[in-house]
């Protein structure tokens, strides 16, 4: 249904693989977060739209600097997710997924619409940070986690009462970060995204998770059929010649087999798998 989305060589596809294939620039600074401290006016919608849980912003934030060309309002974000026992980030670490993935998207504020920022190779700014599982749950989350029930199935919409952005992101992390260009993830797969992807996740809790992985659908509530909404991302495309930077202050990737990345969540399911061998020991 859409052409633009089948990668042909050299074209610039996301999501991507993050190893030690990256480049160290000692320019790329954190980036300025205007508004992102502040509690907007109005209200914040979150919506199911079959595809995804967006939350539209309105006005008021904006994003720039960190390398930048432009500044870039804010629009929205969304969560890319795996399955009941499936990790389900869009980008990878060493080939290694997170639980989940968060992307805030911003458009260059010269355009006056999407349509618009979509013919600007470099028209959205997309942030995206792995989120990870702990035992407690995440408060300033529960902003929008507490919100789910109402946008369970496809076309459900429900207000929400804005809060400071900061408080979702990692904000002592803000300047550790990977950045290159590549496209939307999802149709029309648009070449047109400046990526800043965070070293540090967002902490959830696994209750949190669940609201996702089991409690959100792809199908409208009268549907014949009811299908969960599971498994939302993007498969990884090759880099070609793009250059991946690595900012001032983030680590650079050893990609040491040595050393395997692991998540908390695999983390967890390896403790139960080793916990049921000592049981089964007794």
């Amino acid at each position: 249904m859409f052409p633009s989305c089948h990668p042909l060589l050299e074209q610039h596809h996301s999501p991507i693989n993050l190893d030690h294939h990256m480049t160290r620039n000692e320019s790329l600074e954190a980036l300025h977060l205007e508004g992102f401290d502040e509690i907007q006016t109005g209200h914040w919608t979150l919506h199911n739209d079959g595809h995804s849980i967006v939350l539209q912003v309105g006005n008021g934030m904006s994003v720039s600097g960190g390398g930048l060309p432009d500044v870039y309002h804010t629009i929205q974000l969304h969560f890319h997710w795996g399955g009941l026992a499936t990790n389900g980030s869009e980008h990878t670490v060493d080939r290694r997924r997170y639980p989940m993935e968060m992307h805030i998207v911003n458009m260059k504020s010269i355009h006056p619409n999407l349509t618009a920022a979509l013919d600007d190779p470099t028209g959205l700014a997309v942030l995206g940070f792995f989120i990870d599982v702990v035992y407690s749950d995440n408060i300033h989350f529960g902003h929008i986690s507490q919100k789910l029930s109402s946008v369970a199935y496809k076309g459900q919409t429900t207000k929400v009462k804005p809060f400071p952005m900061m408080s979702l992101l990692p904000k002592h992390n803000m300047s550790q970060y990977y950045r290159y260009y590549g496209s939307l993830t999802t149709p029309p797969c648009s070449q047109v995204v400046v990526w800043t992807v965070y070293e540090v996740p967002i902490y959830i809790s696994w209750s949190q998770l669940a609201q996702f992985t089991s409690q959100i659908f792809s199908t409208e509530e009268d549907a014949e059929q009811v299908t969960p909404l599971q498994n939302n991302f993007r498969h990884i495309h090759p880099t070609f010649r793009r250059i991946v930077s690595v900012s001032k202050d983030a680590k650079l990737l050893t990609g040491t087999a040595g050393r395997p990345f692991r998540s908390a969540a695999s983390l967890h399911l390896l403790l139960i798998i080793l916990l049921g061998s000592f049981i089964s020991g007794l």
